[in-house]
């Protein structure tokens, strides 16, 4: 049976930036709630490795010494929670705008050991610039930059004992399907996947937002979920609207994430192939509601409908008949 989780940084990004929620009261509430454990987003106010460009001191959530570590992870088995991964804090680092990777790769490092040491199984990464860098960039430069760094950063992350799972969105580069396709099987790394968000999956499968020049769309999101199959390795689950979030400017920006029953998605018929097309290395099921504006008082919602879809669907084989 899977065991339910959902990523910390819903309540600190976003509509939350200006007073975010700190990690020991999210923790207190989702031991109230019945979640089995947490998505932890790496970066402040919530526990993090550390400060990427200087000192620790006043850096928010800072935790560089590894009995800080073993603190937090005492503290959540108390709890009776785990961590179900992990989203580095890579967005001050350059990917695909550099021919030196050496930063990010130095960066990924710091957040892999960090993730080793609170027992974290797998590092969420994205391509961290946005579509339109490939205006600016030739796209098998781009291509080749990313894999690069990633093959390195897999090498990495199996020295520690992890896995690598690629999200993809409307907001950064590599949003097309074919792209998905072609990059995770130029890494080639067995421990090296993508990250299925079903927000994601309709926005960037169905409805080709951000995608630059011609779009590339499937009429349902079960097509686009049939071709990454076999690719995917870690699972976000919540509705989409079909609109993106937008940034400061009134742009698009990525993926709006309402809660369960407030899109247009049929989780139950995304679920059985979803798990036919998975190869998930865990038992975890994640809630995602990135930038929504009241993800406080949805939480609780959505804990209920994912026991759901637990209950309908948590014991069927990833890569079977489900």
């Amino acid at each position: 049976m899977k065991r339910s989780s959902i990523g910390s940084w819903a309540y600190t990004i976003g509509p939350y930036a200006a007073d975010p929620i700190d990690f020991e009261t999210v923790c207190d509430k989702l031991q109230q709630l019945g979640f089995q454990g947490v998505e932890l987003g790496a970066f402040p106010p919530h526990p993090n490795p550390g400060n990427p460009n200087g000192p620790d001191d006043n850096w928010p959530g800072a935790m560089p010494e590894p009995s800080q570590r073993a603190e937090l992870k005492a503290r959540l088995a108390e709890r009776g929670l785990g961590l179900s991964g992990m989203a580095a804090n890579l967005w001050g680092e350059k990917l695909l705008n550099t021919a030196d990777n050496s930063k990010y790769i130095a960066e990924f490092t710091r957040n892999a050991v960090f993730a080793r040491d609170l027992g974290i199984g797998g590092i969420r990464v994205d391509s961290v610039q946005p579509p339109t860098i490939l205006r600016e960039i030739d796209y098998t430069t781009a291509m080749n930059r990313a894999v690069s760094a990633w093959q390195t950063c897999s090498a990495i992350a199996a020295d520690h004992g992890l896995q690598i799972a690629w999200e993809f969105e409307p907001g950064f580069a590599f949003n097309k399907p074919s792209d998905i396709v072609r990059i995770h099987d130029a890494v080639n790394r067995d421990n090296f996947g993508i990250l299925y968000d079903t927000c994601h999956g309709q926005m960037v499968g169905v409805k080709g937002a951000r995608q630059e020049g011609e779009k590339e769309v499937f009429a349902s999101q079960l097509d686009f979920i049939r071709l990454l199959s076999g690719r995917i390795t870690h699972l976000h689950l919540i509705d989409s609207d079909n609109t993106c979030h937008k940034d400061a400017n009134g742009e698009d920006e990525t993926s709006t994430h309402p809660p369960f029953g407030l899109g247009i998605l049929d989780m139950d018929a995304i679920m059985p192939e979803l798990v036919r097309a998975s190869r998930v290395p865990h038992d975890w099921w994640t809630i995602d509601l990135c930038f929504w504006p009241d993800a406080w008082s949805a939480t609780a919602a959505c804990k209920t409908r994912l026991d759901q879809l637990i209950a309908a669907y948590g014991n069927h084989r990833e890569g079977a008949s489900a």
